[in-house]
């Protein structure tokens, strides 16, 4: 029945059956005309039909005043039963949207029907019903939820007002618990539509359990939030299914201009004009913002100080303002009317309200600061630079008498902010780096760590035990939640790539000052939201700018403080620290507008006499403008920046200096500044006595004005001026804009005035709580004004930042902070939860400070975790070290790219947790295995058992468990470094309890941090490799339990790391490496043999890689082992060396590559060992290698084969087995048979070349370094492709053929020219140019002798003995004579090297020279050029020339030694009769005085010439025979030669001879030692002979050579020499001076005859060469001969060969030229 009242309308079928009841439920005769109205409306709703062209209020209906008038007088009749059908219609028409308008007040003239509805509806309250205060919420929550209607300001306002009332008075608390979340739900759809602009926005839907969070718990009656939460959806959810999708599908008409801006009616109050310009939505949203604020700051008055109506009320205004902001959106930040309205009223709310103690209102109060912190901070920099102090530094730094709900409101307020990433960061941006600004962030953390280490002790405090650990627990977690943030918001930079300061520097501008270079964001930047201010603020601030602003304000305040206790020395801080202009106005501005300095200290520094303060206390004061002000005015005003000091002289300074400025500024006040300044002391003193209590009798008005009588240049003031001075005094003191009569704590004064926060501080909390604030409306002005102040500043400019590095200044803030209320909490509380807490802030910390880089900070956090796990004192382990342990674990797994040196601590913990958890298990010791002895003692035995059995028993005595219970040091090397003293069983217990703790912690979670390392980046395992090489260092170092795990790790660690590019392996290597030599070399035999073994399994994996050409990492892997076997003492070690590279080489042969060379170096050092079994042992894998493997050996690098060589060579020097050196010589020849036969491959003519230049620049003769100059010319068509590695074979047993053994020496000689003559055809000729040069020449430069003469001092190189020099001579002379025509241009080079054998004093030597010179002559006499001739007899007169230098260099040492008076002897020697022969045995008896060491350097000398005149014999006869066998081939260039090695020859045998002196002392000498004399005679003779045959040979055999070379005139002089000699020994050529006549000659003595016996047969030669000279010749010399030939007559000849030579000379020659005459 009920759906056909109303008729078909939409409307007529919500208000039929709602008319219906009103009827039903009205009494008739007092509510007639409501029932008439009701009819009359149903009446109309029959016939009515749905319209849409009608623009009414309601859809559809042409005239919606008649059928919602019976509402309205339902509504207005207060009778329940009436109110509630007609409360319920109105809520439907709403919620169905079918009410469309814009709904204001109603007014006089034609009011809005749906105005007058809601008007009812707001003024049924009272009633006292519950259902109708229900409805009438439900009725108004649908109007404003409603997106139909448009409620303008005044309506809202009024739809509040109504809610609020029924919060405050409603029947019950289910009705006031709904009015509160009915206001909050209206105030999320108002201001969310405000946000948008538009009806149709989108909102949230209150949580009534939240709304209870502070306040109205205790209204809760038991569902009652259950109900009201379903109230509340469903008004908000309204099921709208029923209505007809058109009728809802677009606004009214009337609707549709909503968001245009609508000016307002010219009869709005003027509060309301700065609302023009704006939309009505955001005109409503603006003044019910505005009206809550002020209704949070009614206070009640002090006739009822205790008014909860007005506290509740209060409270609700602040949670609605706290429900506005939490749903706040950007528009309260870009929209600068907006913004207007927090800063003017919301703020000035949380100032007003900051001083009531009601801790609900407190907690409102931080909630709201939460949301601007959180929202908004980007705009109100400047504001919350002054609530972060007063709200949350205040009650976080009161340490001693703190409100425990209100610090914990503050450390959850501290918890909730620090979990927003950025705003911690923004925070110190922003205020930590900011001159103008308090040190938020600093002061925070320092707060929480006061907090979290508790009172100090000994101080009095109201904190309970209880309370205090609560507090430290909260502090703690905040501190975490802080870290956590930073390293969150640093890793989102990072990840994003904004970690780059050079991107973020590139605009800096560094000419600018730092007072100036804050630059403002100007324009509409200045207004964006804050995560779009970030990303515009990113460009225009750097962390260099940042930096310099930290820098510069910790300057600053430390000048500060500086100032504040010695003024002078902190204005001459900032001065030298440019920190301000040494000038008196700078100094006066620094005194009149920086916040932080003591006003105190600032009066006594102006009040100084010194010139300059004095200059910058008139600069201060004219400064001040008094331009218009009244005296008292200007005092007061002149009077707020400082505190006057307490010195009279002083004062009258700065009073003088003050009526000067006033009077100048007011000329027309007084008649002279006099005048002013005694007015100024006497008010200062009526201020003084006004209001010092200690002033009993105080000064009345009628004083004041007779003490001022006649000032005015002696007449008087006006008496009502100075009486209304002398009010305004009297009424208001005069003091300081920070002064205070409140007692308070030097330290929070000195805090808030650096914070400039003293005056708002002491406005707020001066006054008794819940007072009201009129009295204080002055003070609350100048607060707003300071706001307006500072927004000029750099203060109000927000800076954003996206760079990870400015975490680096937030970290030298708070790390210590942090690690000081970790460690304290984690060392001094059990609490699982605290300590867990402190472990993640160890965490996070060293997350931050390793990824920026901060080695010094990161390492102290590792280390405090390392030191909390007691790792190193087991024994006194509990849960919490445990905790610290797994930390440690999550640190390396999480951080470990950036840990770096951390890495040691980190695995110095894991060496130590493995070391007990091996305890545990009852695992021997790795000692055990690692102790030298391999034999099990009973001790030993006795203690195997007992492992198994400690945690069962905890008794035993075991001096391993004993150790690590009694602990150590956490810096000692290994556990249980203390070993005095036995412990306990109680101790026992402990730990093996402590030890059931640890295996929590699995080896998984062990080994997974090595497993781990795979992923660590380049940097990183690096790092850790050093880390672990260096704790395995320490571990197998230790003297008392050496041990292994982390060597067994490197070795894994390596295995996982294989595979890593090579340039991040090879940095791996080179510290592997470096630790495995070190190790290696260990005394601890066990602990060397260990570390092989591992590097021999690691060379195992690693050859399992195939290697490239041409690279040369496996030779860097293998390395250790060549170092190791090169310096290990231990046979045991070297031998393990040689046997590890067998079993790898011969195993992973067709992988080596460049590991030969190390191969082969550990190979050569072993064949150098002292002990046979190594050096056997290598041969043996060296003999497999060359036999089976040599192609491997040769695949990649010329220098492996080189290597190689080497090797067997050193393995020829081995001194334990000649079988082996032999041996290897043979293997050498094998070498050389393959690479005869061609099987190596590799490219190395530049190698040849560059060996054949370096051969000719090694060698200083002048042939060879022509034939390398022709060696360049040669094309490298010419150079076999192996010719490199014939170079080191060659050259190695060149080497060798010095070696001392004959057997080896003759071996590899044979060996040498064996291979060059067997494969010498396969050389170019430019390899056979270094062959001869660096294999072959070397070979005889030690045999020759070529440099024995030059120092007689130094030691004889090694020579051959006569074998080896013969095989030498005889396998060199085949080589060349088989090879003549590649040879043949170092023919010279090669006759030098066999001669210089002529000069070796072995007989051997010398006949291996002869006999090899007469061969190469023979052999090659036929086939050598005229030059070659010629090259041969140069090289032999060379050979003789190059003995003369040294062997007069001898000769000379015989000058210095003295034999007795020469002069004497000479004359004894010549005497003949027998007086000489006394002097002489006179002489040999001195010889017992001569001294022995020049009787030793004589017998040298005689030793020296006797060789040296064999050689030159010898020389002379080998070139003698060759020139007799080959006289018939020699052109005149060589026997010019010849001649002239015979004519130097004879030179030097005729001046030997003709040093008498030099004679004489050898004779003595040789008497003396009883030695031959020196053959001098006979090397004279046979020189003269030798010369002598030769020409008279040419002279006869080839007349036409002798011709032309003058061999005529060189026979005759020759012999003209022979016959001078003999004469000159006959003593028959006396010189010119002796005139005396010769009376008689005296017979010869017979040393004389000696002599003459000895040259007879030379003398007999030369007259036979003279007898058979033709003729024609002898006639052209005869003139010169015959005085000689005459002299021959008159001599006493010895021997009877001379008279019968002599006679036939005269008969043949003489005779007939006489008788021709």
């Amino acid at each position: 029945m009920s759906s056909s009242l109303g008729g078909q309308s939409r409307c007529g079928w919500l208000l039929g059956p709602s008319l219906d009841k009103i009827i039903k439920n009205a009494a008739w005769r007092k509510h007639s005309h409501i029932v008439a109205s009701s009819k009359s409306a149903l009446d109309k709703l029959e016939t009515l039909t749905d319209d849409p062209s009608f623009s009414t209020p309601l859809y559809g209906v042409s005239d919606p005043d008649s059928l919602i008038l019976p509402l309205i007088l339902a509504i207005d009749s207060s009778s329940p039963k009436v109110v509630e059908p007609a409360l319920d219609c109105a809520y439907r028409l709403f919620s169905l949207r079918l009410i469309r308008c814009e709904i204001d007040l109603p007014s006089d003239d034609s009011p809005s029907i749906i105005s007058r509805l809601v008007d009812s509806v707001c003024k049924c309250n009272g009633l006292g019903e519950e259902v109708v205060e229900l409805a009438m919420l439900k009725t108004l929550l649908s109007a404003v939820r409603s997106t139909t209607v448009l409620i303008r300001a005044d309506c809202v306002n009024q739809i509040v007002k109504t809610c609020y009332n029924i919060y405050l008075g409603g029947v019950n608390g289910t009705n006031q618990i709904c009015a509160k979340a009915v206001l909050a739900q209206m105030m999320t759809i108002v201001f969310a539509r405000v946000e948008a602009d538009s009806l149709l926005a989108t909102f949230n839907t209150v949580s009534v359990a939240e709304l209870l969070e502070f306040n109205d718990r205790n209204l809760n009656e038991g569902s009652s939030v259950l109900f009201v939460q379903n109230l509340i959806n469903d008004v908000v959810y309204t099921n709208v299914g029923d209505a007809n999708h058109d009728a809802i599908a677009s606004p009214a008409p009337e609707l549709q201009e909503v968001k245009v801006e609508s000016p307002l009616a010219e009869g709005e109050s003027s509060e309301k004009d700065d609302l023009s310009g704006y939309t009505k939505i955001r005109d409503a949203g603006v003044m019910v913002f505005k009206n809550l604020c002020k209704l949070s700051m009614k206070f009640s008055s002090q006739e009822q100080s205790d008014d909860q109506i007005l506290l509740r009320g209060k409270m609700l205004s602040l949670e609605l303002l706290k429900v506005i902001m939490d749903n706040a959106g950007p528009l309260w930040s870009t929209n600068e009317r907006f913004l207007n309205v927090i800063k003017q009223f919301l703020c000035l709310s949380l100032l007003k309200n900051s001083a009531l103690s009601v801790m609900s209102i407190f907690q409102l109060l931080c909630s709201i600061f939460q949301s601007l912190l959180l929202k908004y901070r980007s705009v109100l920099k400047s504001e919350i630079g002054i609530f972060f102090p007063m709200l949350i530094l205040r009650v976080l730094e009161n340490i001693l008498q703190p409100s425990f709900i209100q610090k914990m409101t503050i450390l959850n307020l501290l918890d909730k902010i620090s979990q927003d990433s950025q705003i911690m960061i923004d925070i110190f941006v922003n205020y930590d780096c900011d001159v103008d600004s308090p040190n938020i962030f600093e002061r925070t953390v320092n707060g929480l760590l006061k907090t979290a280490l508790g009172p100090p002790p000994g101080s009095t405090t109201t904190l309970t035990q209880v309370h205090d650990l609560t507090f430290r627990f909260e502090s703690v977690k905040c501190l975490v939640t802080i870290v956590k943030s930073m390293g969150v918001w640093m890793d989102q930079q990072l990840r994003i790539g904004e970690y780059s300061v050079v991107r973020n520097t590139f605009d800096n501008n560094n000419d600018t000052s730092l007072e100036s270079s804050n630059t403002s964001l100007g324009g509409d930047e200045a207004s964006l939201p804050d995560f779009e201010l970030h990303q515009e603020a990113i460009n225009d601030h750097s962390t260099a700018t940042l930096e310099q602003r930290r820098a510069y304000k910790l300057e600053l305040q430390k000048g500060i403080s500086l100032f504040n206790r010695k003024p002078s020395k902190g204005i001459e801080f900032l001065i030298s620290n440019k920190k301000m202009d040494a000038t008196p106005e700078a100094v006066a501005l620094f005194l009149k507008n920086t916040s932080g300095l003591n006003e105190t200290v600032i009066g006594d520094y102006l009040g100084e006499r010194e010139d300059f303060s004095l200059k910058v206390m008139h600069a201060y004061v004219d400064f001040f403008k008094f331009d218009g002000m009244d005296f008292g005015e200007a005092i007061r005003f002149f009077l707020r920046g400082f505190r006057l000091p307490g010195e009279a002289q002083k004062i009258d300074r700065i009073m003088e200096k003050f009526a000067e400025r006033y009077c100048k500024c007011n000329p027309n006040s007084f008649t002279s500044a006099d005048t002013a300044y005694v007015l100024a002391y006497s008010v200062i003193m009526l201020n003084t006595d006004a209001h010092n209590s200690m002033v009993k009798d105080k000064m009345s008005k009628a004083d004041f004005i007779r003490n001022n009588r006649g000032i005015d240049d002696g007449k008087d003031l006006p008496e009502e001026n100075l009486g209304a001075l002398y009010d305004q005094i009297v009424k208001n003191e005069i003091k300081m804009k920070a002064d205070t009569s409140a007692p308070q704590s030097k330290q929070t004064n000195s805090v808030n005035r650096l914070l400039g926060l003293d005056g708002i501080l002491n406005l707020v909390w001066k006054q008794t709580e819940e007072k009201p604030m009129g009295a204080n409306g002055a003070l609350i002005k100048h607060i707003q004004e300071q706001f307006k102040e500072k927004s000029g500043k750099s203060e109000s400019t927000y800076y954003a930042v996206a760079d990870a590095a400015i975490l680096r200044f937030m970290v030298e803030v708070c790390w210590g902070p942090m690690l000081a209320a970790f460690s304290v909490t984690l060392d001094q509380s059990d609490d699982r939860a605290a300590t867990n807490y402190c472990l993640q802030g160890f965490r996070h910390a060293v997350h931050v400070t390793a990824v920026v880089g901060m080695q010094t900070q990161r390492d102290a956090f590792v280390t405090s975790v390392a030191k909390f796990t007691y790792l190193h004192c087991a024994a006194d382990m509990k849960q919490k070290n445990v905790d610290a342990v797994k930390t440690i674990i999550a640190i390396a797994i999480e951080d470990g790219n950036y840990l770096q040196g951390a890495w040691e601590h980190i695995l110095t913990c894991l060496s130590r947790f493995e070391h007990l958890q091996l305890l545990g298990e009852g695992a021997p010791s790795d000692a055990s295995f690692l102790s030298g002895a391999n034999v099990e003692t009973p001790e030993d035995k006795s203690m195997r058992p007992s492992f198994s059995s400690l945690k069962k028993k905890g008794t035993l005595q075991n001096p391993v468990v004993m150790a690590v219970v009694r602990g150590s040091s956490y810096d000692s090397t290994s556990l249980g470094a203390n070993t005095a003293g036995l412990v306990t069983p109680d101790q026992i217990s402990n730990f093996i309890s402590n030890l059931n703790l640890l295996e929590q912690i699995g080896n998984f979670e062990l080994n997974h941090i090595f497993a781990h390392s795979q992923r660590l980046d380049s940097e990183a395992i690096v790092a850790f490799v050093k880390a672990l090489c260096k704790v395995s260092m320490s571990e197998l170092q230790s003297p008392t339990d050496p041990r292994v795990f982390s060597l067994t790790k490197i070795v894994e660690v390596a295995h996982y790391n294989m595979n890593r590019i090579r340039l991040v392996w090879s940095r791996i290597w080179s510290v592997l490496s470096d630790f495995f030599v070190s190790v290696g070399l260990s005394e601890n035999l066990s602990v060397a043999i260990f570390v092989m073994d591992s590097l021999r399994q690691l060379s195992m994996k690693f050859l399992e890689r195939e290697e490239l050409a041409n690279y040369n990492f496996q030779n860097e892997f293998l390395r250790p082992f060549v170092i190791v076997m090169q310096k290990s003492n231990s046979v045991e070690i070297r031998e393990l060396i040689v046997r590890c590279l067998s079993q790898m080489i011969l195993s992973r042969v067709s992988n080596v590559k460049s590991g030969w060379k190390s191969v082969f170096m550990a190979l050569t050092a072993a064949a150098a060992d002292e002990r046979k079994n190594v050096v056997v042992l290598a041969f043996e894998t060296m003999e497999k290698i060359v036999r089976e493997y040599f192609p491997y050996i040769t695949e990649t690098e010329t220098a492996t084969f080189t290597d190689c060589v080497r090797c067997l060579i050193t393995f020829t020097n081995s001194r334990f087995d000649s079988d082996v050196s032999l041996n290897a010589i043979a293997f050498l020849r094998f070498c050389a048979v393959k690479l005869a036969e061609g099987g190596l491959i590799c490219n190395t003519e530049t190698a040849i070349t560059a060996a054949a230049v370096a051969a000719a620049a090694d060698d200083d003769d002048d042939l060879s370094i022509s034939v390398a100059k022709e060696a360049d010319k040669e094309t490298l068509m010419d150079v076999d492709e192996n010719a490199s590695y014939w170079i080191p074979l060659l050259s190695g047993l060149s080497l060798l053929t010095s070696d001392p053994r004959l057997a080896i020496r003759k071996s590899s000689l044979e060996v040498l020219f064996n291979i060059l003559k067997d494969h010498g055809h396969v050389f170019s000729r430019l390899f056979w140019i270094t062959v001869i040069n660096s294999v072959i020449f070397p070979i005889f430069k030690n045999v020759s002798g070529e440099k024995e003469d030059k120092d007689p001092s130094s030691p004889k190189p090694a020579c051959w003995d006569s074998e080896t020099c013969s095989v030498a001579t005889r396998c060199l002379i085949d080589l060349f004579i088989n090879f003549f025509g590649v040879m043949r241009g170092h023919l010279g080079a090669v006759v030098s090297l066999v001669a210089g054998l002529l000069k070796n004093t072995g007989q051997g030597s010398a006949r291996s020279g002869v006999s090899g010179l007469m061969r190469l002559a023979s052999e090659l006499g036929g086939v050598l050029t005229e030059d070659e001739w010629s090259c041969i007899f140069v090289s032999l007169k060379e050979t003789a020339a190059s003995l003369l230098p040294g062997f007069l260099k001898l000769l000379r040492i015989m000058d210095r030694i003295e034999f007795g008076s020469s002069n004497a002897a000479q004359s004894t020697f010549y005497d003949d009769d027998d007086g000489g022969e006394a002097t002489f045995t006179s002489s040999n008896g001195m010889i017992e005085d001569y001294d022995d060491d020049n009787l030793q350097t004589a017998g040298y000398v005689v030793s020296r010439m006797k060789t040296h005149i064999s050689t030159q014999l010898l020389i002379m006869q080998v070139t003698t025979d060759i020139y007799n066998m080959q006289q018939h081939l020699l052109k005149a260039s060589s026997v010019k030669v010849v001649l002239e090695l015979f004519s130097q020859t004879v030179t030097h045998a005729r001046n030997l001879s003709s040093d008498t002196s030099l004679h004489i002392k050898l004779q003595r000498a040789c008497s003396v030692l009883e030695i031959p004399d020196p053959p001098v005679v006979h090397f004279e003779n046979e020189s003269y002979q030798n010369i002598l045959n030769t020409l008279h040979h040419l002279l006869t055999s080839d007349p036409s050579l002798s011709e032309q070379m003058g061999i005529e005139s060189h026979l005759f002089s020759i012999c003209e020499e022979i016959i001078q000699i003999y004469l000159s020994c006959c003593r028959l050529q006396q010189p010119k001076q002796q005139q005396k006549p010769v009376h008689w000659i005296l017979p010869l003595n017979s040393a004389v005859k000696d002599e003459l016996g000895a040259r007879t047969s030379l003398l007999v030669s030369a007259l036979r060469v003279l007898s058979e000279v033709e003729q024609a010749r002898f006639r052209r010399y005869v003139s010169t001969l015959f005085p000689l030939l005459v002299e021959l007559v008159r001599c006493e000849h010895t021997s009877r060969e001379v008279q019968p030579v002599l006679s036939n000379l005269f008969q043949t020659c003489i005779g007939p030229i006489i008788m021709n005459v």
